[in-house]
């Protein structure tokens, strides 16, 4: 062990700083073991999506900000798609904003694994947006001609 940090931790900083670094667009390393992405609204659903990441206490949280509000979506469909997902979930605040997150251990930190869970949290995200921007649709009503 090395201070509070374990080899294993250390090595999984490097292999998140090398993914990162490769990523296309906007990345920041915010903090040793925080890191910040955006994916640009052409690819989230018409709103830039910001992506966090932090290892802490041997363990990588990857986490992005899905919907400021809940509106025309059910919050008891969330909790069922949680059902339906592998290795990441939704969650809520306390002002009703949706996220998404999805934790690894720092130890099974490679970057197959970290594609993977960083690429499930975007997709949750754009699949919430979507669904939102889906329900949330009125059609204009046709006037008499």
């Amino acid at each position: 062990m090395v201070g509070d940090r374990t080899l294993s931790q250390m090595a999984a900083v490097d292999v998140i700083d090398d993914f990162i670094e490769a990523l296309p667009g906007a990345t920041r390393r915010l903090a040793h073991g925080e890191w910040g992405v955006r994916v640009g609204p052409d690819q989230a659903a018409g709103w830039p999506l910001d992506v966090g990441l932090r290892l802490v206490d041997g363990i990588l949280r990857v986490q992005a900000h899905a919907l400021d509000s809940p509106d025309g979506v059910d919050p008891w469909m969330l909790l069922w798609w949680n059902r339906q997902t592998r290795y990441v979930r939704f969650g809520a605040t306390e002002a009703r904003e949706v996220w998404v997150h999805g934790d690894l251990p720092a130890a099974a930190i490679d970057e197959v694994g970290l594609d993977r869970l960083m690429g499930l949290v975007v997709e949750g995200a754009i699949a919430a947006r979507e669904h939102q921007a889906r329900r949330s649709f009125s059609p204009t009503p046709l006037k008499n001609v």
